[in-house]
């Protein structure tokens, strides 16, 4: 497991708006991870963590549709 593989998502995040729609949508982080792992991502929870915090991100999300501070562009 790994924080780069998160960090990897967030910049397909930034790249792919379907892939910002997709993980936006999920409510709990662990809901996050385990959509991630099924799409081929290697992080856990303690990874995610670490990988916000590194990079002064916030997982909350908000507005209408829902959007998150976390992808990479």
């Amino acid at each position: 497991m790994s924080i780069k593989e998160a960090e990897r998502l967030f910049i397909a995040g930034g790249e792919s708006k379907e892939v910002r729609q997709k993980y936006n949508s999920l409510e709990t982080k662990d809901e996050f991870v385990e959509a991630a792992k099924a799409d081929g991502y290697d992080f856990n929870v303690e990874d995610l963590n670490a990988a916000l915090k590194a990079s002064g991100d916030s997982f909350e999300s908000y507005g209408n549709p829902r959007k998150r501070s976390i992808w990479w562009f």
